[in-house]
């Protein structure tokens, strides 16, 4: 076949063949189609497309349609354009909200900790799918999402959330110019957050009771009973705590180094073990060591997965000791200002708990690490555990 056959040279040259249609021999060795027409006093070319991937007879169908709107004096290069623009309009209309929501997800939340993303599914999935997750995005309106809000104004934080979730997800749709508008928009401020409340911290009297009802505990099993008290000694987030891997433990040295990805400031931090941290540790080892993780979960259908984010809630939420509204973030809290009003400074503290400097221009300047003084903060505060529980 004469087109086989053709070989580059230095320059493109054409194989005609016949009414416009011809192919370009280009020095690459690539072979093109292409069709030149006349239309006024105007001699355009019209890319058709690669040789082989277009056969010898597509291309001679593709020419006759091209040569017919010409006939009827419509540019092929005009209309291909347009035909192309209403073809990607079509697809973009067809888009789903709950497939875009995904694409949202990957594109923006891929710093955000896993629990963070965990939690954001779960939420487009128990309330905002089951309404508009198979609409169209361009379908959505915003008597949609009042459904979706009014439905949880019994929960208003979770409305609000469920809200703000939408309309970050069309924003973002907007930036991809699959949508023009948000219809989260106009039903913001619709359901009143109430303010938020500072989670309880113990006092010292409180926390001997906590302490003394978590080592009473016989039903509860002994990874979860280690874990409340491991959240307490280490003064880390309660998903920090239940992701923890044995890789990032280092207990001849007494540090537990925390990855980037699970903190929520996207920094690394670690946390300088207490003598009575690392003994608990190498007893839970001699439990979950043949494991990934510190903390596995022991239900059925488990393996290999970690302790839920429910599972420390339940657990504290049963106990009985005088402060039935306390929570697993409260420990931080807790063991935060049983320090500072033993003397450790504010700069150690927020150190411990992985906060970051809210100035910019201080956090620019201050590179302290603080490592001494923060382990002799936690080394006191198991000390004084064991004092106030003795």
């Amino acid at each position: 076949m004469v087109i086989n056959a053709a070989k580059p040279r230095a320059k493109p040259y054409v194989l005609t063949d016949g009414g416009g249609l011809y192919v370009e021999v280009l020095a690459t060795g690539s072979k093109v189609w292409r069709y030149s027409y006349r239309l006024g006093s105007r001699r355009p070319k019209l890319t058709i497309g690669q040789y082989p991937e277009i056969g010898i007879a597509d291309a001679r169908d593709k020419h006759a349609q091209l040569r017919a709107l010409v006939v009827r004096g419509v540019d092929p290069i005009k209309f291909t354009r347009e035909a192309e623009a209403q073809r990607e309009a079509e697809d973009r209309a067809r888009v789903s909200f709950a497939s875009f929501a995904k694409q949202w997800i990957a594109d923006t939340l891929f710093y955000r900790s896993e629990s963070y993303r965990s939690q954001t599914i779960r939420l487009l999935d128990a309330y905002v799918n089951p309404t508009i997750g198979e609409k169209a995005l361009v379908e959505v309106k915003p008597a949609h999402v009042l459904a979706i809000v009014e439905a949880l104004k019994h929960v208003p934080t979770t409305a609000d959330r469920c809200r703000a979730l939408i309309q970050q997800i069309f924003n973002h749709a907007i930036r991809k110019l699959l949508v023009d508008s948000n219809p989260a928009v106009a039903i913001r401020g619709v359901i009143k957050v109430p303010p938020k409340t500072h989670h309880r911290h113990l006092s010292e009297k409180e926390l001997a009771a906590f302490w003394k009802k978590v080592n009473m505990q016989h039903t509860a099993g002994a990874v979860t009973i280690y874990a409340a008290k491991l959240l307490m000694l280490t003064m880390v987030r309660k998903s920090e705590l239940r992701l923890a891997k044995w890789e990032e433990f280092d207990l001849k040295e007494a540090t537990w180094d925390i990855p980037v990805v699970r903190m929520k400031m996207r920094s690394p931090h670690r946390v300088y073990l207490s003598r009575q941290a690392v003994i608990l540790l190498r007893e839970l080892k001699k439990m979950t060591g043949h494991g990934e993780y510190v903390f596995p979960t022991r239900f059925f259908g488990g393996a290999g997965k970690p302790i839920s984010d429910a599972t420390l809630n339940h657990f504290i939420k049963r106990l009985d000791f005088g402060v039935p509204e306390f929570s697993p973030h409260g420990t931080r809290g807790t063991a935060a200002t049983l320090l500072r009003e033993n003397g450790f400074a504010r700069e150690v503290v927020e150190r411990l708990l992985a906060h970051q400097e809210r100035s910019s221009v201080v956090a620019a300047y201050t590179h302290a690490e603080f490592a001494d003084e923060r382990r002799k903060a936690l080394q006191w505060l198991a000390d004084r555990i064991d004092a106030i529980t003795a």
